[in-house]
């Protein structure tokens, strides 16, 4: 009886090891604007923390100056930046004569035609 489990156990974990087939143009657009949307609010997160730690501190020193207490002047940090709502624009793909990929860097410093022959370019008459 143990055996038959056994073997039916690895004929049906057979697929487990299949592969995924790879994503699909649309999935890679849903992934990265999932990806913009988690960056976005990482960076709301902050800001709103940010703005709680100015009211504590604000509250603190109402609260000293009002007791009496000698009050540390405040530090130098960083104001707090809102970063807006969210808005996701995805990366318009070129083609390649647009991006630039064929074209090499710096100017041209001869014509790009000449009457030199490939033997020419490789140093001397190729020998059958």
């Amino acid at each position: 009886m143990r055996t038959i489990g056994v073997v039916a156990l690895l004929a049906l974990s057979g697929g487990a090891f299949a592969k995924m087939p790879p994503p699909t143009e649309a999935a890679k657009a849903a992934a990265a604007e999932a990806a913009a949307k988690s960056a976005w609010t990482e960076k709301v997160g902050a800001y709103q923390l940010c703005q709680a730690q100015d009211r504590v501190a604000a509250k603190y020193r109402a609260t000293a100056t009002a007791a009496g207490k000698p009050v540390p002047p405040p530090g130098t940090a960083q104001p707090c930046v809102n970063p807006g709502p969210f808005a996701y624009t995805p990366e318009a793909s070129k083609p390649l004569e647009v991006s630039g990929a064929h074209s090499p860097p710096g100017n041209a410093i001869s014509p790009p035609s000449n009457n030199a022959t490939a033997a020419d370019h490789a140093g001397g008459i190729k020998q059958k």
